[in-house]
């Protein structure tokens, strides 16, 4: 493995650095003196912001874009070896470095490295934990798989020991870091295109704790499921969360008229402390408290915690209002995977609405194909569904599914769901059904969002 040294920085090319990752990590690198190159296959907002840090970012992509002097290359999953770079750089002889190694390498320049790993909530929890290290004045990097408008995007160059990041299981890329400070949140079937089945899973994340070191610790929810095989005869410290459950537990939880929950943290059968939220919902009440498990172990005051929480108020695409139109509220939300639906459909129902509209774009057709009961029983918590077509990301229709069996799932259930082929036929049927007093909320991984932003500019 080709080492990251911030005491040398070197030359480093980035194969896909316009991806939402690749692009943080970049920055990290650039703002400890690295000379960063690049290339994608357009230019984005992303590539124009590392412009202005001193990277230098060419499109498309082609060997030619491999100048001299390059110590190392780092690729996304999403290059395969026949791309034109990838092979260049082999020819060359160059170190490869996938973008999870390079991850890893980076938390080995880091006194405490904090991975938070998990099915559902990672961007959300990261962000909660990195406004309580903010708040106490620890002056942490982190790397956030989405844009935190508190740190002006999906990354923050720090000068102390602490670094922050997700952990994302698919592919096992979380089995390249080296955390001191690990937080599972769940383990839920997904990403079956890679894993084989829950078990499957279940054994990354096992092997995922056992890369934290003896005085290492893991903060783990106390209800995962067969909980004993994840943790049992590891050698670091474990604390639990939950709610009603764990070594941190939410007591006394009440919620707002905008569905954001107020509650006590009891801690060994102790009160901690009382918190109070800015994003709504039961999961961001326990993705919460797996936060401040992390923070109190990290030694920060109850009431430091508290402040910093309260300034949290939610990354883009989590459950973000987008605006409204003609008395419809438009939300727009990541949720791609039935438990994440269900958690902010529940959500929604809470809030003072005439009726939910879930205008859902299932993402991959393998998860589609695996997941499609589930994706029914979740999608039926909303009054009325419209259903886009899949996103593909990085796969081909090859497994002759289509949202049309959603849509024939969701009807059989008694449901009123239809299916529509284009955002613009979705935009016309909206604008001829939407009423006053509706929540209408985009929801999924892909480019739904564009539709909830084409309503409002019309």
């Amino acid at each position: 493995m080709y080492q990251i040294d911030y005491n040398k920085p070197v030359h480093l090319h980035f194969i896909g650095i316009g991806g939402i990752s690749m692009s943080g990590l970049a920055a990290v690198l650039l703002g400890r003196g690295f000379t960063v190159t690049g290339s994608d296959a357009k230019r984005s907002s992303l590539t124009e912001w590392l412009e202005g840090l001193g990277a230098r970012i060419r499109t498309p992509q082609s060997a030619s874009n491999l100048e001299d002097g390059i110590d190392a290359v780092v690729y996304t999953a999403a290059i395969h070896p026949d791309n034109p770079e990838f092979a260049a750089a082999k020819a060359k002889g160059l170190p490869m470095l996938t973008r999870a190694e390079l991850l890893g390498e980076i938390m080995t320049n880091y006194a405490m490295p904090i991975a938070v790993s998990g099915t559902h909530g990672k961007t959300t929890t990261t962000s909660m934990l990195s406004h309580i290290l903010m708040e106490a004045d620890m002056d942490p990097t982190i790397s956030v798989g989405g844009i935190l408008p508190s740190i002006g995007g999906n990354v923050r160059v720090g000068h102390s020991e602490h670094f922050i990041t997700e952990a994302c299981e698919y592919t096992n890329s979380f089995l390249s870091l080296y955390p001191k400070l690990s937080i599972i949140l769940n383990i839920d079937a997904d990403h079956l295109d890679f894993f084989k089945d829950l078990d499957d899973i279940r054994h990354s994340f096992r092997l995922f704790a056992e890369r934290l070191p003896e005085d290492g610790c893991l903060v783990v929810h106390a209800g995962i499921p067969h909980l004993d095989y994840v943790t049992e005869g590891l050698t670091c410290r474990i604390v639990t969360f939950g709610i009603a459950e764990g070594t941190y537990q939410a007591a006394e939880i009440t919620y707002d008229a905008a569905g954001c929950g107020s509650f006590a943290i009891v801690k060994d059968g102790e009160t901690l402390g009382q918190f109070e939220l800015s994003v709504p919902g039961e999961h961001n009440v326990v993705n919460a408290v797996a936060a401040l498990a992390a923070g109190d172990v990290l030694g920060i005051p109850a009431e430091v915690m508290a402040k910093g929480l309260a300034g949290f108020h939610g990354t883009d695409r989590r459950f973000q209002k987008k605006g409204e139109l003609g008395g419809v509220t438009i939300v727009d939300d990541y949720a791609h995977h039935p438990t994440e639906i269900q958690a902010t459909l529940q959500t929604a129902k809470k809030l003072p609405c005439r009726r939910v509209w879930c205008i859902f774009q299932p993402h991959t057709y393998t998860r589609t194909k695996a997941l499609m009961d589930e994706f029914a029983q979740a999608l039926s918590c909303a009054d009325h569904i419209v259903l886009a077509s899949i996103y593909p990301a990085r796969e081909t229709d090859n497994l002759g599914i289509s949202s049309d069996d959603l849509r024939a799932k969701l009807t059989a259930l008694g449901k009123d769901a239809c299916y529509f082929p284009t955002f613009d036929e979705i935009e016309t049927f909206l604008l001829e059904h939407l009423e006053p007093g509706d929540l209408a909320i985009t929801m999924g991984a892909g480019d739904v969002y564009r539709i909830g932003e084409h309503l409002l500019g019309k």
